[in-house]
């Protein structure tokens, strides 16, 4: 089989913050950006990266959820255990400095895992965690 990642989904709950954080941040290029009824979509990858997407969604058009459902996935959010991401850089500790000095919050600084990965964290504007590890 030949199999690849188009596409992962996180939420988000203001897209003018989901995009100054993932474009203005982080640098990815928006590839597309879709509102219907007011909601949007927001499509993000890395430059140099045309098939690799994020797509920033908002969860409340999730088809199906129930009120109930979808006070838990806010409040889920809120904490930062609903969503996450793992990226990748060749020198975390310069992406570390970056990103922590546009104000996103910081949830672990670099540090050297004891399974032999050195990464940092932050949280997205909705509260996803963002790890970003040390390309080897």
């Amino acid at each position: 089989m030949d199999i690849t990642i188009n596409a992962s989904f996180l939420p988000q709950n203001d897209p003018d913050a989901a995009l100054g954080f993932y474009r203005d941040i982080l640098g990815f290029e928006v590839r597309n950006d879709v509102d219907y009824k007011g909601l949007h979509w927001i499509t993000v990858g890395p430059a140099g990266q045309p098939d690799t997407n994020i797509v920033l969604f908002p969860p409340e058009a999730t088809p199906g959820l129930t009120d109930e459902e979808r006070k838990t996935i806010t409040e889920m959010m809120a904490k930062g255990t609903y969503g996450s991401l793992s990226l990748a850089a060749k020198n975390v500790d310069d992406v570390f400095d970056q990103v922590q000095a546009a104000g996103a919050e910081v949830v672990q600084e670099p540090v050297d895992q004891p399974y032999g990965v050195r990464d940092c964290a932050f949280r997205d504007p909705a509260g996803n965690l963002i790890r970003i590890q040390q390309q080897p």
